[in-house]
């Protein structure tokens, strides 16, 4: 899939290493309550459990990259289900390299993440998960038209993580534009 400015596509085995660079990376971590990746095996783990999905559903997290420079991989993200509180919910993700933060490349794979899960998949509505901390992703969610829906404690010792959401009815009143861009930093 394409959008104005970004390939978005399903991973391949060889994603490995710019999936382990991206999570290891300890700024694109730092609201990662587990912290950066420790090891290519953790990876490894995490990218089968992304091929499952997509074997067993035919969509899930994309790879992405800039439509100019289709072999340097900027980010991950989409949707994919995901159970959340013991329910199958369609969850939202994305996370970039920082050299991409503050460009809207989250709001424009959102929105097309977003397009798909309503407008394919029929889905009920979508949901986010983000930590309370991490105000770039939540000031995204938020201009995309996601809304607080409450909290949910997801990591045991840790604040709660904000749970987001957009139903399919506000997705239909919502204007498809991107959003501006967050600000880097923020």
């Amino acid at each position: 899939m394409e959008t104005d400015r970004l390939l978005l596509r399903a991973p391949r085995a060889e994603d490995l290493d710019a999936l382990y660079a991206l999570h290891a990376d300890p700024v694109a971590a730092r609201f990662d309550v587990g912290g950066p990746m420790q090891s290519l095996d953790e990876a490894r783990a995490l990218l089968a459990e992304c091929l499952a999905h997509w074997d067993a559903h035919q969509f899930g997290y994309w790879v992405i990259a800039l439509r100019e420079q289709p072999d340097e991989v900027i980010g991950f993200g989409g949707v994919r289900y995901r159970v959340l509180d013991g329910v199958q919910v369609l969850s939202l993700y994305f996370r970039f390299m920082p050299q991409a933060w503050g460009r809207g490349y989250a709001s424009e794979m959102a929105l097309a993440a977003m397009e798909m899960a309503f407008g394919s998949l029929h889905a009920p509505s979508v949901l986010a998960l983000v930590r309370s901390s991490n105000m770039p992703s939540r000031k995204t969610l938020e201009r995309l038209g996601l809304h607080l829906k409450g909290s949910l404690t997801d990591c045991p010792g840790q604040q709660p993580s904000l749970l987001f959401e957009m139903s399919a009815a506000d997705y239909a009143s919502v204007p498809r534009r991107l959003p501006e861009p967050t600000p880097f930093g923020a």
